[in-house]
């Protein structure tokens, strides 16, 4: 049978996401109309105001719903979840003043009701789901609510499998078997290595199995019938790992050619309206940046002319974005002009240290007293500020905000997977600055900008903007503290 402790945990997550609220704009009102003396716009009593508010906040959940904020790939990740409590709230937020707007009607007493209503839910909700994901794993690390699951297959993704699905304080999934030949789990405990299908449910019949993992598919296809008709039968949750996991983890859709059901895999799920809410996103918040930050721009401008009367204010280079396309990217100077152009390769060897580029590529792309940068161009890197023109880029179309960093065509000429990430545009950030820019190497950042094209959502790019922001604002706090 189905676990359903997932369906129970969103309900939890509903209730109180509805008690979070209630309880935000009942201080809300406590705070405006009992404890600040200032004249109200209208006499409402505490108990209409309630009986209204309440009628109304189905819609607001509703809205939650529709930001998939009870589904697991949501509320598992935290950034991601933050981010669509503050997009809930705010739609949340419209969603009552229009209504009381085109109703006629006065539900809040005073103008700020609602402004305390929103801070106060946005702040109670994070913190009731905070709560309630501790309580989960509380529950989890004492067995209640754990997911059983059968792996089956002896393949790479099998392994994968077990060691990420075996933290189960975390997870909430425990392993409680293994069908295959076991090539690839021969560190799996024996107890849990079973060769076929029938000997894992006879071991396993005083266990109750909730979901089956099929990693392998059977030569024999009646071996693989016999596993999803038990599954289908016994109401067991069933997935299956494609074994070209490379291409399957793009955009995937089941239709019908001809009424046949067929799999379309796309190189990325950036596509249809998604490429156009993407652009007219980068194109509205790079032209209020470019506005909001034009003083800034043109202070680092005249820095960077008295640092080095000589060289250009803005840095050019060809890189690469979608589809294999080639463009000048712009940035403010940070190096010596004699290094334009050259890949960190070509620099440090034509300053007779070659020996620093594996440094710097083992390090990121980064070394702390990179000799081609500039005093001031070291403080630009470091605030992140030598990045402010691509807002042009972006404003441009060339690159997107959100994306795999815009590499040169050297750089990228002997990455197998090279075409896959050059099917969405190039980004200022992206997954892989995010996830340690300094401390991971070339082969992982690609790794992390391939799982970004296959797996782009609209809610991953602002989860990706919020992080860089903290990161961001870190680091320039620790330069200060340094």
């Amino acid at each position: 049978m189905k676990n359903n402790s997932s369906l129970r945990y969103s309900f939890t997550l509903l209730v109180g996401d509805f008690v979070a609220l209630v309880a935000a704009f009942t201080l809300a009102y406590i705070i405006r109309v009992k404890l600040d003396t200032r004249p109200l716009l209208e006499q409402v009593p505490a108990q209409t105001y309630l009986v209204i508010f309440l009628i109304l906040l189905p819609f607001w959940l509703l809205i939650f719903a529709y930001l998939n904020m009870y589904k697991s790939e949501v509320y598992e990740n935290r950034f991601s979840e933050a981010a669509r409590i503050f997009v809930g709230c705010f739609i949340g937020l419209l969603f009552l003043l229009s209504t009381e707007y085109v109703s006629d009607r006065i539900i809040f007493p005073a103008r700020l009701v609602p402004f305390y209503g929103f801070g106060i839910g946005l702040l109670l909700v994070l913190l009731s789901r905070t709560v309630l994901r501790g309580s989960r794993r509380w529950l989890f690390s004492r067995g209640v609510g754990i997911n059983n699951v059968l792996l089956i297959g002896s393949t790479p993704i099998t392994r994968e499998l077990y060691q990420s699905l075996s933290q189960t304080k975390l997870t909430g999934y425990q392993v409680v078997g293994v069908v295959g030949d076991h090539k690839h789990t021969v560190h799996i405990p024996e107890s849990k290595r079973f060769f076929d299908f029938a000997s894992a449910l006879s071991a396993l019949k005083n266990k109750q199995i909730h979901s089956i993992v099929q990693a392998e598919l059977f030569a024999d296809e009646s071996k693989n019938g016999t596993i999803v008709s038990y599954a289908s039968e016994h109401h067991i949750a069933y997935r299956f790992v494609p074994g070209n996991s490379d291409v399957f983890v793009g955009k995937v859709d089941v239709s019908l050619l001809q009424n046949i059901p067929v799999v379309s895999v796309h190189q990325t799920a950036l596509v249809g309206w998604g490429r156009v809410a993407k652009r007219l996103f980068d194109l509205s918040v790079s032209a209020v940046l470019l506005i909001l930050l034009s003083p800034l721009m043109l202070l680092i401008s005249i820095i960077s002319k008295l640092f080095d009367p000589k060289g250009s204010v803005l840095f050019s280079q060809t890189r690469l974005t979608r589809f294999n396309t080639e463009f000048k990217i712009y940035k403010f100077r940070s190096q010596y002009s004699k290094y334009d152009g050259t890949t960190p390769e070509q620099a440090f060897t034509m300053m007779g240290k070659p020996h620093l580029a594996k440094q710097y590529r083992d390090n990121g792309d980064f070394l702390p007293k990179d000799p081609r940068i500039t005093k001031f161009g070291a403080f630009l890197r470091r605030t992140s500020l030598d990045e402010l023109p691509q807002l042009i880029n972006i404003f441009k179309g060339d690159i997107s905000l959100v994306g795999p960093r815009a590499l040169i065509a050297a750089e990228l000429d002997n990455y197998p997977y090279k075409n896959l990430i050059l099917s969405v545009k190039s980004g200022l950030t992206g997954l892989a600055q995010i996830s340690g820019r300094r401390e991971i190497p070339f082969e992982e950042r690609r790794k992390l900008d391939l799982y970004y094209v296959q797996n782009w959502s609209f809610w991953f790019d602002i989860t990706i903007l919020l992080k860089t922001a903290v990161q961001v604002v870190a680091r320039m706090f620790k330069d200060q503290v340094d």
